[in-house]
């Protein structure tokens, strides 16, 4: 049985959005998956029943404290023990759940994935990811997304792994192509940063570690015809990862829909992985509606599902 925690309380329109993502994710869970809720058990049970949703479909473990958005991260998570998110970790690192998942506090949920789940070692810096939709029908893979804005050429070179990783296991891509987001295609172009971290993925490459195809410019990372996993830093990835969102926007509100830009849709997607740490953790945005909820909770359970942390664990030793 895959147990799946989620923050109840975390997001903008929690509980009640938190809770009927739960709610609806229930049927593509089935019997294998048992979502745990942690949060404050009396709105969690009043939500359930106006959806018409036994309680005993879930386990609720409740607490007493929410780490808000304007809290100091680190402080809060060591300072509110009986919140939701320092809660739910404390069933991560125990071993009661298997994936937890929130769109509260991005902050106090990377403290919590470095406190408690750690990182993997040989991890220089675990990143956060997200996986979009390309014209060619597939997703492919853009890390960092806004964790780490500064990376060495050494941290870059081991997003070119984790990414691979994430893509095999979880999109299940076979020998995913991995490219380095640049100005040209040319090895010779870019920065001091992007050349070095260009030369180290060469020889990641040769190693057989992961399939890097080279430099990608940004008007090829949708077309899917060039890699199914981008590198790039978290200034840039978050830039990106924003354009997107501001373009899917546009679109919607000009009536322009189609299977592209619906992939553009946070809503799709979920959450975010935190790649690189021994547990599986997914972050979702802070305004998460109902459908953006279960499609967290599937993207956690698929995680899970998938063996990533083992897989990841394996490559690194």
């Amino acid at each position: 049985m895959i147990r799946v925690g989620l923050d109840a309380m975390g997001g903008d329109f929690a509980p009640k959005a938190a809770v009927k993502g739960a709610v609806m994710a229930l049927e593509a869970l089935g019997d294998e998956c048992r979502v745990v809720l942690f949060g404050d058990r009396e709105p969690i049970l009043h939500i359930l029943a106006s959806e018409g949703c036994p309680a005993d479909r879930f386990d609720i473990v409740a607490t007493s404290e929410v780490i808000e958005m304007g809290d100091h991260p680190a402080k809060a998570f060591q300072g509110k023990p009986s919140s939701s998110i320092t809660v739910g970790f404390d069933h991560l690192g125990r071993g009661l759940i298997d994936g937890f998942a929130s769109a509260g506090s991005t902050g106090a949920m990377m403290v919590g994935s470095m406190l408690v789940a750690k990182p993997v070692e040989g991890v220089l810096r675990p990143t956060i990811a997200t996986a979009v939709q390309t014209l060619a029908g597939s997703r492919v893979v853009i890390l960092d997304i806004g964790l780490n804005v500064d990376c060495r050429a050494e941290v870059l070179e081991q997003y070119a792994l984790l990414g691979s990783v994430y893509a095999e296991a979880v999109l299940g891509i076979e020998h995913p192509r991995v490219a380095l987001l640049n100005i040209g295609e040319e090895p010779s172009k870019g920065n001091a940063q992007v050349k070095a971290s260009y030369d180290l993925m060469l020889r990641g490459s040769s190693e057989g570690r992961y399939n890097f195809v080279g430099n990608v410019e940004a008007s090829h990372i949708f077309t899917g015809d060039v890699a199914d996993v981008v590198v790039c830093d978290g200034f840039t990835g978050n830039t990106i990862l924003k354009l997107c969102e501001g373009l899917y926007a546009i679109n919607l509100a000009k009536g322009v829909k189609n299977d592209f830009w619906e992939g553009m849709n946070y809503e799709r997607t979920g959450g975010t992985p935190v790649l690189g740490i021994n547990g599986v953790v997914t972050i979702g945005h802070g305004k998460s509606t109902p459908l953006a909820v279960r499609n967290m909770i599937l993207a956690t359970r698929d995680a899970i599902r998938s063996g990533l942390v083992e897989r990841l664990q394996s490559r690194f030793r």
